[in-house]
């Protein structure tokens, strides 16, 4: 496909088309997902040696804030495999061919999940709370995974789990196949927003995953490995590509809500307004700053002329990046909300759909309290 118009308009208007029926009916977004697939959209980072469309980062951020706008939930879900083909893409890069097979399997059409959170584990990738214990050649895990988006779709599970079998604990990652024995998927997801990502909990049962499909064993604790920062890297921009995406929805609606709303008191559409105008061009500086943000790290992780080395400040740079664009985005819908008037209320509305949306970003890691640790500890210094 080609890279530079990716997803396409016209596909893009077909998805926005749909969201609205497939949040209020807490559905799947199985159309939208065909269309992207046979569009090659979830190859599209694939390097073309693996037969992707070769896009870089910065390119598949952009791609990814356009889909957040037309149908947040889809972009959300889909960026969730899209999380894997950039950790390996980002690792290969670097040297590190580990997740070639992620390339390869993405290249050939499989769609991976993210089978990483866990109920209770707020130390995220640092430690687990699904246990791996040596089988054969490869590891058996037993454990519960949540927030796995698109449960119905998935062909590969990213997964991981830690090893107490013999000496210092570590955490192995691999790739399961949904066929594997072992996998149970609940239909458990109902919430407020982020509907059709259908981000069911997932249970695995001595789930067996062969040596060839297990990726990396690191020590417990947080390190510096290409993995981590692969996946930590990849998903801190691509998640909030897609809030990014909301933001700029929300824009769009309360421009056109205040060009046609008028006022009963000067007759004139509110977008005449002062106090209207100054909250549009507040909104506007905001979303603006979001590009500006966005643009700079991913072209600084895709390497090149010009890119940025932050070394010891990469998760300072990624996990406050994560936490602003979450922040500017709940600003930015709240500041539509205030000027589109009482019809935005209904639950049937968009823009209300966006605020149920955006909410979720909260919940993704790092999490505001993980995101200040960081940052303190980077310019600080770890607490005594």
């Amino acid at each position: 496909m080609d890279t530079a118009d990716m997803p396409g308009d016209a596909l893009l208007d077909r998805i926005a088309g749909r969201a609205a029926a497939t949040d209020a009916e807490n559905g799947f977004f199985d159309e939208d997902l065909a269309e992207l697939t046979a569009a090659g959209y979830l190859r599209a980072h694939v390097p073309t040696e693996f037969g992707g469309g070769g896009a870089t980062l910065t390119e598949l951020a952009r791609a990814q804030r356009k889909l957040g706008a037309a149908a947040p939930a889809t972009a959300l879900a889909v960026n969730m495999h899209h999380v894997w083909v950039a950790t390996a893409a980002t690792m290969a890069r670097r040297g590190d061919d580990a997740l070639t097979g992620v390339l390869t399997e993405a290249g050939a059409g499989e769609i991976f999940g993210f089978g990483i959170s866990e109920p209770g584990n707020d130390l995220v990738l640092f430690d687990s709370l699904t246990t791996a214990v040596p089988s054969g050649d490869g590891f058996e895990f037993t454990g519960v995974k949540i927030f796995t988006s698109m449960a119905p779709a998935w062909t590969r599970l990213g997964i991981f789990g830690k090893d107490e079998t013999a000496g210092e604990p570590t955490l192995v990652f691999g790739f399961a196949s949904r066929d594997t024995p072992g996998i149970s998927i609940a239909d458990d997801w109902d919430m407020l927003g982020m509907r059709a990502t259908q981000s069911r909990t997932t249970k695995l049962d001595g789930v067996r995953v062969p040596g060839e499909h297990i990726v990396r064993r690191l020590p417990v604790g947080p390190n510096a490995d290409a993995l981590t920062f692969g996946i930590f890297s990849s998903f801190l921009l691509l998640v909030p590509s897609v809030y990014a995406g909301i933001a700029d929805r929300a824009l769009e609606i309360a421009v056109d809500a205040v060009g046609r709303r008028r006022s009963l008191r000067t007759g004139l559409a509110l977008s005449q307004d002062p106090d209207i105008r100054w909250k549009i061009a507040e909104a506007t500086m905001r979303v603006d700053s979001l590009t500006l943000q966005l643009d700079s790290l991913t072209r600084d992780v895709d390497g090149g002329p010009g890119a940025t080395e932050h070394g010891a400040d990469w998760f300072r740079q990624l996990a406050g990046l994560k936490t602003r664009v979450i922040r500017t985005a709940r600003e930015v819908v709240d500041l539509a909300f205030e000027v589109s008037g009482g019809g935005a209320y209904a639950t049937g509305s968009e823009l209300a759909r966006l605020y149920r949306d955006v909410l979720a970003g909260i919940f993704h890691p790092s999490d505001d309290e993980s995101a200040h640790s960081t940052v303190a500890s980077a310019v600080l210094g770890p607490i005594d």
